[in-house]
């Protein structure tokens, strides 16, 4: 059954990843997701679905448009393995819970969070408050299918909290915490906070510890330029609440095996 699910969610994300591109592409750019259909930016040739196929068809073009020659970005394809590949890791771990579906979505709207907050250094709220309602809708239904409300109520608290936490941070320090990562701590703190308390602290710990391991090797690699550069934030958020999403129940009996 894990092996079942594990590939019908890995199937599923690569096709979620290939509407995850267009979601990264328009969004910035305040265009509709659903119209016109999938098209080349440069010719506007409509893409035949056998050329929208996630990873093979971009493979199968050599990283071009059919139609005119224009070089496809090879972030396509990564956004599409990624969402695959996290899909089916979250499949084989939840297989047996009706938090799955919550933590697709959020899975989905953490990748198209990430990749705009690198190219554009925003995190859209057309992305982040339906992320956060729909994960609300959905943690919702699983509490009641578990029947178990309190983890529920413990995710609301948990939401609250990161939202408490970093206006606090931005408060103190305005510039290294924008209004975009404050909006998306409510969402990372509900989704961890229906697993645990410790999921929540480990689950944006580790995105902190992310960005300040990332921050220092570049100021080794780059010297006083690093410290000029603008990093965005959202990334290591996103890659913290995944990490313990997947292996927070391994690295907090790790956590507690120490402190014993």
């Amino acid at each position: 059954m894990t092996a079942l699910v594990a590939a019908i969610s890995g199937v599923f994300g690569l096709a979620v990843g290939s509407f995850l591109n267009v979601v990264i592409w328009r969004v910035p750019r305040h265009e509709s997701i659903v119209h016109p259909p999938s098209h080349c930016p440069e010719c506007e040739e409509p893409i035949k679905p056998y050329d929208n196929i996630p990873v093979v068809s971009w493979l199968a073009l050599r990283g071009r448009c059919r139609n005119c020659g224009t070089r496809i970005s090879a972030r396509y394809p990564c956004i599409e393995l990624l969402t695959g590949v996290l899909f089916a890791a979250t499949g084989a771990v939840y297989h047996d819970s009706w938090v799955l579906p919550a933590f697709l979505v959020l899975t989905a709207g953490l990748i198209a969070l990430s990749a705009i907050d690198l190219e554009s250094m925003i995190l859209p709220i057309r992305i982040v408050y339906p992320v956060l309602y729909a994960t609300l809708a959905l943690l919702a239904l699983a509490s009641l299918l578990e029947h178990d409300w309190g983890a529920y109520v413990r995710g609301i608290e948990g939401g609250l909290a990161a939202l408490v936490f970093f206006y606090v941070v931005h408060f103190i320090y305005p510039s290294g915490m924008g209004v975009g990562d404050i909006r998306l701590s409510a969402v990372l703190g509900l989704n961890l906070g229906w697993l645990g308390w410790g999921y929540v602290f480990g689950g944006l710990f580790t995105g902190f510890l992310y960005g300040a391991l990332v921050g220092i090797g570049m100021m080794i690699v780059l010297g006083a330029r690093a410290r000029k550069m603008h990093i965005p934030f959202g990334p290591f958020l996103a890659a913290g609440t995944i990490t313990f999403i997947l292996v927070g129940e391994q690295i907090l009996d790790w956590y507690h095996g120490l402190s014993r």
